[in-house]
């Protein structure tokens, strides 16, 4: 009794409709299990991609079918260790890099850094040239030139690729044609650094996270302020958001991630993390993962208030003049609804990882070398890449520089391998 007591508590408050929903998603689970429990010989998956004509429309994850092949065969793609040497290294930004993002399309990366010329870069991925730089200037001269007089900490992209908007440490949100680098729009409100923004998929809604400890909505198709949101007790480091009118914000040393739901103007509260909460994306509608400077990565299910995975140490320990400490979490990338996610810190390496039964279980798969603080990672929405933004120095501060390391953007290949369930299938495939 004292259990099932305990399991309600963490179970956080649902509406009717909420509690409709993940009742209907719960019953669907155990249809999937059932049907899998009857495919033979068993199956451990990685990624199945759901593609029509050649385009990628998604991931599922465990076991699914490919659409458009007549014989419904199963298709799996693994993850393999990249080729160090086809890692692609990007040049261009004289200090760290803080922030990227690549284009819907996954033709272009954007990316900025402390040294303020903004997007202050935008990268063609086949050819790893650079299409545009914007200069930075200094502070207060803003109006003037096109760029950001400070730090860049933040960016987002518009799910149809049409805007770009970036976020400074001087409190400052600016709109950019994605297309051709032109500045459009400066959004201000916010009374500290700009640390996170997203756009709602499928809008031009802009959630916007601040060391401020507030949260705003921008309607950025009308340069419109909508609303601001209040309650994280410490600064915000790090905002996503998907297709629900909701976003999620990691809250820093108030130890907390919560989930904002913008309708209701109401919030959930997540805990779990020993130290600061640094980063964190969603990984699909029901899941996200978060990374604190304790070295800890914790996976969620939005229905529970505590972690259904908590790892810690996930980048092991460094020797800091003579005490143990763990590396930090500095970044955290997920696929989106797959099973795989990727972290990052300044301990020599990426690390790619793998959700498991029901995200109750975390396995790590392989660790790509890269050198220095790893301060943003993206996937490519095919899932044939990731990003990471390099720099000698964490995006926030000074704690630490790594001198041989190179502040730059780091493309790296994720050669998958397929396999089949069959040689029929595999054929149909």
């Amino acid at each position: 009794r004292r259990r099932r007591r305990e399991a309600a508590e963490e179970e956080v408050e649902e509406t009717p409709q909420e509690k409709k929903l993940r009742l209907a998603k719960q019953y669907l689970e155990e249809l999937r299990q059932l049907g899998e429990s009857r495919l033979a010989p068993p199956f451990s998956l990685m990624l199945v991609p759901w593609r029509s004509q050649g385009a990628v429309l998604g991931y599922s994850c465990a076991w699914g079918r490919v659409l458009g092949s007549p014989a419904h065969s199963l298709l799996f793609l693994q993850v393999q260790p990249p080729d160090p040497a086809r890692i692609r290294v990007l040049r261009g930004h004289q200090l760290p890099v803080t922030c990227l993002v690549v284009s819907p399309d996954d033709r272009f990366i954007f990316s900025a850094s402390k040294d303020g010329s903004l997007i202050k870069c935008k990268w063609e991925v086949d050819s790893g040239k650079r299409l545009c730089v914007v200069p930075g200037g200094k502070k207060g001269t803003e109006e003037r030139h096109m760029g950001h007089a400070s730090h860049v900490l933040c960016m987002a992209i518009s799910s149809d690729g049409k805007y770009l908007a970036t976020g400074d440490r001087n409190k400052l949100i600016m709109i950019w044609d994605a297309a051709t680098c032109k500045r459009l729009h400066i959004f201000t409100g916010h009374r500290d650094a700009v640390s996170g923004l997203s756009f709602r998929k499928g809008t031009h809604q802009l959630y916007s996270a601040s060391h401020d400890r507030s949260v705003k909505v921008w309607d950025v198709g009308e340069n419109a302020y909508v609303e601001t949101l209040f309650g994280h007790q410490d600064i915000i480091t790090g905002l996503d958001s998907l297709s629900r009118e909701c976003c999620v914000t990691a809250g820093g040393r108030d130890g907390t991630v919560r989930l904002w739901k913008i309708p209701e103007e109401s919030q959930l509260v997540f805990s779990g993390h020993q130290g600061s909460i640094d980063c964190i994306q969603l990984i699909n509608e029901e899941h996200m993962v978060s990374g604190a400077d304790d070295g800890s990565l914790a996976l969620w299910g939005l229905t529970k208030k505590k972690p259904l995975v908590l790892a810690q140490q996930a980048h092991g320990e460094q020797d800091a003049q003579g005490l143990q400490q763990p590396y930090w979490i500095s970044a955290v990338a997920a696929l989106r609804n797959s099973d795989l996610l990727a972290t990052g810190s300044h301990s020599g390496s990426v690390k790619l990882w793998k959700c498991g039964e029901g995200f109750r279980k975390l396995e790590h798969l392989l660790d790509i070398p890269l050198v220095g603080f790893v301060n943003s990672l993206k996937f490519s929405a095919a899932g044939d890449f990731l990003v990471a933004g390099i720099g000698q120095e964490h995006r926030l501060g000074r704690w630490w520089r790594i001198k041989e390391a190179k502040n730059s953007i780091c493309i790296i290949p994720l050669k998958q391998k397929a396999t089949a369930s069959s040689p029929e299938s595999a054929g149909s495939s």
